[in-house]
């Protein structure tokens, strides 16, 4: 169950930012002893390996503050994020699938299972960032991008600790992202059914033709 939990905040923290969980699985690792990468996983602990993700993450951190940069860098991240996200969930479930050498008895094992769960969870969440952002961008002229950036990478960073040092909170974390989703979702309705309604009375009434 906890490492369920762990796996699925970690992949969750990836849909909103790639690099952040993958950073934080290596580094604690690394220095610490909070976490100890399974067998298959210990590459993710080498100092190349996280230097070029804190490139990454750099780029990533200014890329996505940006707006119109932000809609780009999503369509980029399609891709990034899933794959991201299923590393991390396999890393963090302890699931040893990260070298495979002998596929036959990997898929027979069912070990790939928290990778495709976890790319499926991240996928998702990515879907929501992309969808939200340019929203964002439109109703505030660009001034949002920044702020709601910012709280997507805090939030990455809050999910990714959570997940590995209490993943119980992770329960907490993903209500919470619902609510703002399901929020999100209500306003936009609403403001699409006061378009509609503000167009049908801004038009003029058609024409009358009286018949003789």
């Amino acid at each position: 169950m906890l490492e369920a939990l762990t796996g699925t905040g970690l992949a969750t923290a990836a849909g909103l930012n790639a690099y952040i969980p993958l950073l934080v699985i290596g580094a604690l690792a690394r220095w610490t002893d909070l976490m100890d990468t399974p067998a298959g996983w210990e590459w993710l602990t080498n100092g190349w390996v996280l230097a070029v993700l804190a490139v990454l993450l750099a780029l990533e951190v200014v890329a996505d503050k940006i707006p119109g940069v932000d809609s780009v860098n999503d369509i980029v991240q399609t891709v990034v994020r899933p794959v991201a996200g299923g590393i991390a969930f396999g890393a963090g479930s302890s699931s040893q699938t990260a070298v495979v050498t002998d596929p036959q008895a990997f898929v027979e094992s069912g070990q790939w299972v928290p990778i495709v769960i976890g790319i499926v969870l991240a996928l998702v969440v990515h879907g929501a960032k992309a969808t939200v952002r340019p929203v964002v961008n439109v109703t505030t002229l660009g001034a949002g991008a920044p702020v709601v950036s910012t709280v997507e990478d805090v939030t990455s960073v809050g999910l990714s600790f959570a997940a590995i040092l209490a993943p119980l909170l992770v329960l907490v974390a993903l209500v919470g992202l619902v609510l703002v989703w399901i929020r999100f979702r209500r306003r936009r309705r609403r403001g699409e059914l006061s378009g509609e309604t503000a167009d049908e009375v801004s038009s003029p009434p058609p024409p009358q033709v009286d018949i003789p």
